[in-house]
């Protein structure tokens, strides 16, 4: 089964020149906690709220702190016509939680999370999740 069958397509973009405290808010009020971050008609990163917490809050940052200051640029994706399993077993591989999903074109439209592909497949999200919760790794924020 294709990514495009379980994405959430209910997607929020962020810019990288607002402010933390607004994408905090939009995060809280939308009970989410993940935002890709989008600039120029371009997916240039994404905010999560871990990365508010070690990078924003944890790295005494002052008020006026951007998105630009706390996202992660290295973009990670998935196309919508990818199989849900070989993305399940990537996003193990990189260690993500969630990914913003594109079309051929990489026109951002949707995100799938680890929670999305566990309702197809547990047992490969089982062990999608083992790998992403292992110490350390590429997206680790204590390297």
């Amino acid at each position: 089964m294709q990514v495009s069958k379980i994405m959430s397509r209910d997607i929020h973009l962020v810019n990288p020149d607002d402010t933390i405290v607004q994408v905090a808010k939009m995060m809280a009020e939308n009970d989410i906690g993940f935002l890709p971050v989008g600039e120029n008609d371009r997916l240039v990163g994404t905010i999560t709220d871990r990365d508010i917490v070690v990078r924003y809050v944890a790295g005494d940052r002052n008020g006026d702190a951007r998105v630009r200051d706390v996202m992660t640029a290295d973009v990670k994706y998935c196309f919508e016509d990818e199989d849900i399993d070989d993305v399940t077993r990537n996003m193990g591989d990189i260690q993500v939680r969630r990914l913003p999903v594109v079309n051929r074109d990489k026109r951002l439209t949707g995100v799938v999370s680890l929670a999305d592909t566990a309702h197809q497949n547990p047992s490969v999200a089982g062990s999608c999740l083992k790998d992403i919760t292992a110490p350390g790794g590429p997206t680790s924020q204590t390297g």
